[in-house]
């Protein structure tokens, strides 16, 4: 079946994309891996009209937000995420082969409320996915939200922290350019 053309997209609305990996992948929340993903993304935080603003990593899929100048520059961005993502985990796991189930899906987000569900689901997302107690005082270490600027000190206890790491942390993400995410 042939692949549809995706809809026109706006470069003033953010995406919320998520990719699939396939099932004979052992899981992305390998502290190793998510290191070596987090470098790969660093590399590509910024091209031609895309930019990874957050992410979060699950066992078997992950959720980004991105923002892109149009349909091209949103397609031309996933590639370069997609290829390194595989890349990083057949090099730490040692394999060959696609990573990948298909291609990736994304919403485009076009209010503030949806930006901020859709920040507050990405962003929290393991809480929900690992199904153990629920983190009350630490925040996703698979996920960007430790450089997420927008925390308030809350009975959870999540505070934002700096953006630029002492030891030479790499940040994976980009500062967000559209009037919805900054």
């Amino acid at each position: 079946m042939a692949h549809l053309r995706r809809a026109p997209l706006a470069s003033r609305f953010p995406c919320h994309v998520t990719l699939k990996v396939r099932a004979d992948v052992p899981s992305l929340r390998n502290a190793r891996l998510v290191r070596e993903i987090e470098r790969s993304f660093a590399q590509v935080l910024e091209r031609r009209g895309f930019r990874l603003v957050h992410y979060s990593i699950q066992s078997n899929h992950l959720h980004l937000i991105v923002e892109a100048q149009d349909v091209d520059a949103l397609g031309r961005g996933m590639n370069a995420l997609g290829a390194r993502l595989a890349r990083a985990v057949n090099r730490v796991f040692g394999r060959k082969g696609s990573v990948l189930l298909d291609r990736f899906h994304h919403r485009v987000l076009r209010t503030p409320t949806q930006v901020r569900n859709t920040l507050r689901y990405v962003l929290l997302i393991a809480r929900r996915h690992l199904k153990k107690k629920p983190l009350t005082t630490r925040i996703d270490p698979a996920s960007s939200a430790r450089w997420f600027e927008g925390w308030r000190r809350s009975a959870t206890g999540l505070v934002a922290q700096a953006r630029e790491r002492p030891g030479g942390e790499v940040v994976a993400i980009s500062r967000p350019h559209t009037w919805l995410l900054a």
